[in-house]
């Protein structure tokens, strides 16, 4: 029998698949333990749990992926995300993902973010004196004073678990943020109908995930650094505002986000890649912002539909 979990489609609950993306060495064939070396870092050897459509939606997902407790363990030794980019870097991207948010409309009331890392985000929202208090969702304790410190000296309420909100007053969120943390998820459209509560009325959910119908997946194939142990879906447009409507969302807005990386990261992360290491050569670290394999999707409350209706997808790829 499997050490690993059987799942339907996360997103309309359907079984019908058809397989679509494998590795050579396929995750749900191995034991656990034979599959933890590859739960992190660039690795010519790509092991990752097999992606199937779904034949309803359209949703590519894993079929059979890690259980809860198998997760728990995976992610209690995990680095803060993106460390090993500059930080003026990550600081840009995620500057641009709050002015992004923020230019939806009036921010006010409380702001959540669930997987804040070391709190990027969390200090431009601090920075602009308008949320009345934090709440955080992260369970890496080991950045929880630093998650403090971008708080300022707003109100803050940490939190080690990141899929129970219920601590949350209903109705009282200007802003949820998740970057990179929905496609990490076992029950995606659960976690984003309770956080829909917790919206005000005019509050705005950003939501930051790879984009699997990108240029950049197609180019890459099976070397696209998304496909790996810690998704167990991936989203395209269409199956993005699929999911915020099945969750209850609207005046949803889908488009490609855009991402800062010094110029070394990126040549040295693409010939890694495809077996290629240049650790003593010496490379431009000038920062770039490019457009590539992410999308940003901004969606509200139903009190906002006179407003905002429909789904709105832009510059796509």
């Amino acid at each position: 029998m499997s050490e690993f979990l059987p799942r339907p489609c996360p997103l309309c609950g359907g079984t019908e698949t058809r397989a679509e993306v494998q590795s050579l060495h396929r995750a749900e064939t191995m034991a656990f333990e034979d599959v933890r070396p590859y739960w992190s870092g660039l690795s010519q050897d790509k092991r990752f749990f097999s992606y199937h459509r779904c034949a309803d939606c359209g949703l590519l997902y894993n079929p059979v992926f890690f259980n809860g407790a198998q997760l728990g363990a995976l992610y209690s030794n995990m680095a803060p995300n993106m460390d090993v980019v500059a930080r003026d870097a990550i600081g840009a991207t995620q500057r641009g993902y709050f002015e992004r948010a923020a230019a939806q409309g009036p921010l006010a009331g409380g702001y959540l973010e669930i997987g804040p890392d070391v709190g990027y985000i969390v200090a431009e929202a601090a920075g602009r004196d308008v949320f009345d208090h934090f709440w955080l969702f992260e369970p890496n304790r080991a950045v929880h004073d630093m998650l403090r410190a971008a708080a300022g000296d707003r109100p803050v309420t940490l939190l080690p678990d990141m899929e129970d909100i219920s601590a949350v007053p209903d109705a009282s969120i200007g802003l949820a943020v998740m970057v990179h943390v929905l496609d990490h998820l076992l029950d995606p459209r659960a976690m984003l109908t309770r956080l829909r509560a917790k919206l005000r009325p005019g509050g705005t959910l950003m939501i930051v995930t790879h984009n699997e119908r990108s240029l950049l997946r197609t180019l890459m194939g099976l070397r696209w650094p998304p496909f790996c142990l810690q998704h167990p879906e991936l989203y395209n447009p269409d199956t993005m505002a699929d999911l915020l409507g099945r969750a209850g969302y609207t005046g949803v807005r889908i488009e490609r986000s855009r991402n800062h990386f010094p110029v070394d990261f990126l040549a040295r992360q693409a010939l890694e890649a495809v077996g290629i290491k240049l650790d003593r050569v010496p490379l431009p670290k000038a920062t770039i912002g490019l457009r590539l394999g992410n999308m940003l999707s901004l969606a509200g409350t139903p009190a906002q539909a006179t407003a905002r209706t429909g789904v709105e997808i832009t510059a796509a790829e």
